[in-house]
């Protein structure tokens, strides 16, 4: 199998979208969802969840008021201000565990925390792995490689020819995590002074790691100079430029209608994608 994982610098680029569209032309498949800060492929594809289950990560500090001699000690010492009238908050524990050593009477315990849940669901498009990440948790780059395992081990099993993963956006843990061990990355940017700096910084990490990356344009045409520039900088890296989309409303017309754009117009937008998806399968070699 082949593992592709869709990429971009930063939030709102269509990286979302676009994987919706290879969703609907891809034969083979399991998608994984791995932007499980904010997991959204789900509500574009439909799906019905077939398992879930908890992810538990990360500890936060339990006071026994039983035993606790309120010396105040686990007050003054914690540099989060967690703890408060011998309670912790633990939105702000960040589960460091000093402050059950340094408690004279041991009244404090560290305790492991439920930090999200993930879900193997289904839809007409095939199966699809995705999580959600609790609030204010943290450790989403464990989860991210959790729901890959998971999504890897289905692909297996059923003799798949392509892992298809929604990336996260930034260059953080998360995106590391989706992209380590990838066969391809595909970076979704668009045409705008931030779109360019966060492209140049997740194109610097797939280099990083060697992995081979194409590129897409999206709403190319909202700022002409600055996709000539996008593409100066791919021929100056030796990166294709696969695929330039045009804005076009019909993109949000179709996530109205909970469909992918392929599926619910067959214009020039469609019509990019396609062929992105031909020139990426022909580059993974399927």
């Amino acid at each position: 199998m082949k593992e592709l994982v869709i990429l971009s610098g930063k939030g709102g680029t269509g990286k979302t979208s676009i994987v919706g569209s290879f969703a609907a032309i891809a034969q083979r498949k399991v998608l994984v969802d791995c932007d499980v800060d904010a997991a959204d492929l789900n509500l574009l594809l439909n799906p019905t969840i077939q398992e879930e289950n908890e992810f538990w990560s990360g500890q936060v500090a339990f006071i026994d008021r039983q035993k606790c001699t309120e010396c105040g000690l686990c007050q003054e010492l914690c540099r989060f201000n967690a703890i408060t009238d011998f309670n912790v908050d633990p939105v702000a524990c960040e589960g460091c565990s000093f402050c059950s050593h340094i408690c004279p009477v041991e009244a404090i315990t560290m305790q492991d925390c439920m930090a999200g849940q993930w879900f193997i669901s289904s839809s007409k498009y095939g199966p699809l792995v995705h999580a959600r990440l609790g609030i204010a948790q943290e450790n989403s780059g464990k989860l991210v490689a959790l729901v890959r395992k998971q999504s890897r081990e289905i692909a297996v099993k059923e003799e798949f020819d392509y892992i298809i993963s929604d990336g996260p956006p930034g260059i953080g843990c998360p995106v590391i995590s989706a992209l380590s061990g990838a066969d391809m990355a595909l970076l979704v940017t668009e045409p705008t002074l931030s779109g360019i700096h966060d492209f140049e910084r997740v194109l610097s990490v797939c280099q990083h790691f060697d992995i081979p990356a194409m590129v897409c344009i999206n709403k190319y045409d909202i700022n002409e100079d600055n996709t000539r520039q996008i593409e100066e900088f791919c021929l100056n890296q030796g990166v294709q430029v696969a695929a330039r989309i045009p804005f076009d409303n019909v993109v949000t017309e179709a996530l109205v209608q909970g469909l992918p754009v392929v599926e619910y117009s067959k214009g020039e937008v469609s019509q990019q994608i396609e062929s992105l998806w031909q020139k990426l399968s022909e580059k993974l070699g399927r």
